[in-house]
């Protein structure tokens, strides 16, 4: 059965493998309050060990917003400790995100400032609409972003880059967001859903083991760097080879025909 939320829509398409994962606080532009994050690590590991999930396509309810934000209301209420402890949480949540070996994009529909912009970086793939804009405004409240914002920026558009907008708190709109790479793809807000899944699909048809060791080889990489990424690289080779997957995926090749592979 699938989990039920308060500020989550959780729906699996039995037939594609495919789990579409909303926020869905629309009156407060889906913001990322403390329920709503542990709300996202409860659904994240239930994806990640149910066999079922296939895919991940994670957006925010309504056209105007990704995720806005963090509710300002209620970290305006946090301490010293308090506001180190909830980073710390908010981190570990998008981390699952970030190493799932099942594919995560990002239908990136209006705002993602803030937690919004984090979760987006946390996500394999970002596919942003017309509409959307990306940004880290924390040092307007006298603040930094917290849930690895000042780490993955810097990976995605480079250090220059990152800092710049880090310090000014620019927005950058979705054209920009596509140039700078913090966005793979931009369509327009209708047909943004579809080309996730469009693009989801495609990203299925390949070996759900091979997919899972290719992502944990780039975060190998950014991890521990490069002598570790290889290293990590040349053990997934080798356990590729030991896989069902491959055996089939060669035999197809030769064969002139589609690979049905099975994770195994």
């Amino acid at each position: 059965m699938a989990p039920t939320f308060d500020n989550l829509l959780y729906e699996l398409d039995a037939t594609t493998g495919i789990l579409t994962l909303t926020v869905n606080r629309p009156t407060k532009l889906n913001a990322l309050n403390a329920a709503t994050i542990s709300e996202l690590g409860q659904a994240i590991a239930q994806a990640r060990q149910d066999a079922a999930v296939r895919g991940i396509l994670l957006t925010g309810n309504g056209e105007k917003a990704f995720v806005a934000g963090a509710d300002i209301a209620e970290l305006a209420e946090l301490s010293g400790p308090d506001a180190q402890a909830a980073a710390a949480h908010g981190q570990a949540v998008f981390r699952q995100f970030e190493t799932s070996p099942k594919p995560v994009v990002a239908a990136v529909n209006g705002f993602a400032l803030g937690g919004g912009c984090e979760l987006a970086m946390a996500c394999h793939i970002r596919v942003a609409s017309e509409n959307a804009r990306f940004g880290q405004p924390e040092v307007n409240l006298g603040l930094l972003p917290g849930y690895g914002g000042t780490q993955r920026l810097v990976q995605l558009v480079g250090k220059g880059k990152a800092l710049e907008l880090l310090l000014t708190a620019d927005q950058v709109k979705a054209d920009e967001a596509l140039r700078l790479g913090l966005a793979n793809h931009v369509v327009p807000q209708a047909e943004l859903l579809a080309f996730c899944r469009s693009l989801l699909l495609k990203i299925l048809t390949k070996a759900p083991i091979a997919l899972g060791l290719t992502i944990d080889c780039v975060n190998t990489y950014f991890d521990q760097g490069g002598e570790a990424g290889y290293a990590a690289e040349a053990a997934a080779f080798g356990q590729a080879f030991g896989t069902a997957d491959f055996k089939e995926g060669t035999a197809a090749f030769l064969e002139k025909r589609a690979a049905v592979f099975t994770g195994k």
